[in-house]
């Protein structure tokens, strides 16, 4: 197949062009800034219509994965570009397969699992979620990253694109080995001695293994009756304690440091990024892909966990005798 990337030069989007690269597919991706990669990679600026359109000319499928990234204070100028650059970037593509002679087969559009509001009561699937941003308990500022999110769907709800089938895929935090990604983040953490408890502990962590991100995404490919929101997330999330409890059970750290939410702000604040990535309750679940027949290959945190640190610690070995 011919699979176009629109936002693919950074970690998920490299983890899913080396794989279908490697499946033997025609990976090309569309990057402000290219760079040399086993892969095709053509320039666009991510807003207007230009050359970088005649990719999709013909193209089996587009997976859209340009936005900034959102670990930063939100601050006017972070908030501008965070909205703008997934907004204007989806009603490009939009646009593009509108006019295209052969348009793709298939968009898939990245979203977040962060739509959903801030809960602990039951679990948000595609059917029954709640959306977040009115929900009590949750401060005001957290209302930034709910209205992202639905302007971002609702930009390419707006496209006209009737002989392409859409996917919106909410997405949980992809966790991979691989340098760049949360996963790198939490185990360095662990290793400082400061992976306890953050707030209370109770706030749920959804999250997926890169292997079942990328699995799910050739799945939604190959199964034509899924169109509309999709969740991509291990069907078993759990609270923040606990998930990095087990986290540092797979690494031999036998504690960690907690911080209370007013640690957690201050921390953030030093760091250049919002709290809310810590403390907020994502409890997320993949009904829509169950339904389907898919087969997480890590459906339990505590199986992926050691199977993440011990790919980590392979790859480091592999480094040092290099």
């Amino acid at each position: 197949m011919k699979i176009v990337i629109p936002g693919g030069s950074g970690h998920i989007g490299t983890l899913l062009s080396r794989a279908l690269t490697t499946e033997g597919h025609e990976v090309i991706v569309l990057s402000r800034a290219p760079k040399p990669a086993r892969w095709r990679v053509a320039r666009w600026d991510g807003v207007t219509v230009g050359d970088w359109t005649r990719e999709l000319d013909g193209a089996d499928v587009v997976i859209n994965l340009a936005g900034r990234s959102v670990n930063c204070r939100y601050n006017a100028a972070n908030r501008s570009a965070i909205l703008a650059s997934r907004v204007r970037s989806t009603q490009a593509i939009g646009v593009a397969i509108s006019r295209s002679p052969r348009p793709p087969r298939i968009w898939l559009q990245m979203s977040t699992a962060t739509i959903y509001a801030h809960r602990f009561d039951a679990p948000n699937d595609e059917r029954s979620g709640v959306i977040g941003g009115a929900e009590p308990g949750a401060p005001s500022t957290w209302r930034f990253s709910i209205d992202v999110a639905c302007a971002w769907e609702a930009a390419a709800a707006a496209a006209v694109a009737p002989s392409t089938r859409q996917v919106v895929m909410r997405s949980a935090m992809v966790m991979s080995p691989e340098p760049g990604g949360v996963f790198e983040a939490l185990h360095g953490v662990v290793r400082l001695g400061l992976g306890g408890r953050v707030g209370d502990g109770r706030q749920f962590v959804s999250w997926i293994h890169e292997q079942d991100f990328i699995a799910a995404v050739r799945w939604l490919i190959e199964h034509d009756g899924l169109s509309g929101i999709v969740n991509l997330a291990a069907p078993n999330p759990l609270p923040q304690e606990e998930f990095m409890r087990i986290l540092r059970r797979a690494m031999g750290v036998p504690f960690g440091l907690s911080g209370s939410a007013w640690m957690v702000e201050v921390a953030t604040l030093i760091h250049r990024t919002e709290s809310e990535l810590l403390l907020k309750s994502r409890r997320v679940i993949p009904t829509r892909l169950l339904d389907s027949g898919f087969a997480f290959r890590f459906p339990n945190w505590t199986v992926a966990a050691a199977a993440l640190v011990g790919r980590r610690s392979q790859n480091n070995s592999r480094g040092a005798a290099a």
